[in-house]
């Protein structure tokens, strides 16, 4: 029996392992690139090593690939034929690991917090369970879980900047900007190889509108950026939304082809179809057309990914921009059966985001494809009623953003001047730049003049 960096046991007697599991779980928080490669060697070390074979099958899962299922399967096999010797925290991992396979997130969600009420200092719970919750969209229980593991953690403890960048995200998600800077600032120093903290700190200068500060402090982060994962092409993202406040279009069109969307670099070669890369390509196409920019056939390769997509809703905001890449390809038919598939979802009450698949997905899709068709009427009727439920798509309020957008430019054409009026006064009541300086926002408030 060994311990981990926080004096938590794992069942395993080599050393080597140990060690690996701990670099694993570190750099799964700080988005390296060689993480899974850590777990792999750890398992090495101990092939019988309950907690190296349920990271790996909930990497996997986080994953969001189809492809993995097999896989998937077998590491909780592997988990399950050693938990009987394991500790009862271990074998509450393994639990949650079968519910969520299984597609029982609720049951999952319990066990972690079980488990975090026993070890709030277990780093690869307190990670997993939140950014599974923060994938749909559960942002108060993020919150909450943040501030209620907090007083557990110390700067003493090995892994705090890694837990410092959780609680940040969790805060800057909740509009607590001022907050969440102190506390990434104080983790980025402790490892400026935390890309965690980059992608938090990039989230903050651009919910506050610092497009000239972000895209500068971003561009000085580059440098650190070759041993990050996908991670990597969202920072890129950003920077690129950045640059679009800035007008600096012609950048954000060669950065997509350089940064984000790289067919030849080594890490799209790896995953050509990384669900948040995926998203970031479609939700920039979408900006750039916006702004009148020409972008080729950039969509085509994307939308050859959503046909092989079809059905799948392991994370609810991908449907949404998967669709968009449908639309703009004039790929009806696939269309068609992407929206057949999540209406099938919807309807079967076994599957736990039904509900959201339904109210929230369903329509979202549906009005990303009006939107291309010219249907602006329908895009209103489809988007209006959910701007209080919008969150339910998981991912952040930058992504999320994509959407809000696609309603304005809709309602302007069916001249909503109502809703127009009322998204714009928002945008200025929450963001501390005018929205006449933003480039999603600034067309619309120049239409109310």
């Amino acid at each position: 029996m060994k311990r981990d960096a926080r004096g938590l046991e794992l069942s395993t007697d080599s050393s080597e392992a140990a060690a690996l599991f701990d670099r694993a779980v570190e750099h799964y928080l700080k988005y390296h690139v060689d993480t899974m490669n850590l777990v792999n060697d750890a398992l090495v070390a101990d092939p019988g090593f309950v907690m190296g074979h349920c990271m790996k099958a909930y990497l996997m899962l986080a994953g969001a690939n189809p492809a993995h299922r097999a896989a998937i399967a077998a590491c909780l096999a592997a988990a399950e034929a050693g938990s009987a010797v394991a500790s009862r925290r271990e074998q509450r991992h393994v639990a949650a690991l079968a519910a969520w396979r299984r597609g029982a997130l609720g049951d999952a969600f319990a066990i972690w917090r079980d488990l975090l009420d026993a070890d709030p200092t277990d780093l690869l719970a307190v990670r997993i369970s939140d950014t599974t919750h923060f994938r749909f969209g559960h942002t108060q229980t993020v919150l909450e879980q943040a501030d209620r593991l907090a007083p557990a953690w110390s700067p003493e403890l090995p892994g705090y900047e890694c837990f410092q960048s959780v609680w940040a995200f969790a805060h800057e998600e909740a509009g607590d900007t001022a907050g969440a800077e102190r506390a990434i600032d104080s983790a980025y120093a402790r490892d400026p190889c935390n890309f965690f903290a980059h992608h938090v700190k990039a989230h903050i200068l651009e919910m506050e509108n610092r497009p000239r500060e972000g895209n500068d402090w971003l561009a000085a982060q580059t440098g650190y950026w070759p041993i990050g994962n996908n991670l990597v092409h969202h920072l890129w993202w950003h920077r690129a939304l950045m640059q679009l406040d800035l007008g600096e279009r012609d950048a954000v069109l060669a950065s997509y082809d350089m940064n984000i969307r790289n067919l030849e670099s080594p890490l799209t070669k790896a995953v050509p179809d990384q669900f948040n890369d995926l998203q970031n390509a479609t939700a920039l196409l979408w900006r750039l057309e916006q702004l009148g920019l020409d972008v080729g056939g950039r969509w085509d390769e994307l939308a050859d990914k959503a046909e092989a997509r079809i059905g799948d809703t392991a994370y609810l905001l991908l449907p949404p921009h998967l669709m968009l890449a449908l639309a703009a390809t004039g790929r009806d038919a696939a269309a068609a059966r992407f929206l057949a598939a999540l209406r099938e979802q919807a309807a079967d009450k076994s599957v736990w985001a039904a509900a959201a698949i339904g109210d929230v997905v369903l329509p979202v899709c549906e009005a990303g494809l009006a939107h291309r068709r010219g249907q602006h009427a329908r895009v209103v009727d489809f988007l209006a009623p959910l701007e209080d439920r919008m969150r339910l798509l998981g991912g952040s309020a930058a992504q999320r953003d994509l959407f809000r957008q696609i309603l304005i430019d809709s309602a302007m054409k069916t001249d909503r001047r109502d809703i127009v009026a009322a998204m714009i006064a928002e945008e200025t009541a929450t963001h501390a730049v005018p929205p006449t300086q933003r480039a999603g926002y600034a067309a619309a408030a120049r239409w109310l003049m």
